[in-house]
């Protein structure tokens, strides 16, 4: 599979809409207790040829870089792969320390790929979806593979 990884630009607003919808539920992510709205964030996508197949939404604060999405709309052809390295060029080069996501306890696919990438677990939120689904009450009681939703996991990748 070809494909190019771009920023995401003003144009793709509805495509990525979309995108957000299909993956979490609506167009917005919570985590830490707050509410994050991606398509006001900066962005990635990859592009095959014209269509998109992934997204990578991010924040820079400090040190560190931040991921709050991250979508592969076909899996298993280096999409997430290109994104996550792409976003590693651009936080390096803004000086980052380090990069850093959180996701949930059932989310038994995100914690091996990003494990596998060099990512570690930092943080334990236990019970942090109960604050979550306050903010966002869309978040169902079950996940990936029946495991009840519950806790916030922090991972780290180094960068310097």
């Amino acid at each position: 599979m070809a494909f190019k990884i771009k920023g995401i630009s003003p144009e793709d607003r509805e495509e990525v809409l979309k995108i957000l919808v299909k993956f979490w539920g609506d167009h917005t992510i919570v985590s830490h207790g707050k509410i994050f709205y991606p398509v006001e964030m900066e962005g990635l996508k990859a592009v095959n040829p014209d269509r998109i197949v992934g997204i990578l939404h991010f924040q820079i604060q400090y040190d560190h870089c931040e991921i709050f999405t991250l979508a592969s709309l076909d899996e298993r052809k280096g999409i997430g792969d290109a994104l996550l390295e792409a976003v590693e060029v651009i936080a390096r080069n803004r000086s980052c320390q380090k990069l850093c996501l959180s996701t949930t306890n059932d989310n038994l696919n995100a914690l091996g790929f990003y494990q596998r990438r060099g990512f570690q677990l930092a943080a334990l939120s236990l019970d942090q979806i109960k604050v979550h689904r306050k903010l966002k009450p869309a978040i169902p009681d079950i996940g990936e593979n029946g495991i009840p939703i519950r806790d916030e996991i922090r991972l780290e990748k180094m960068l310097a």
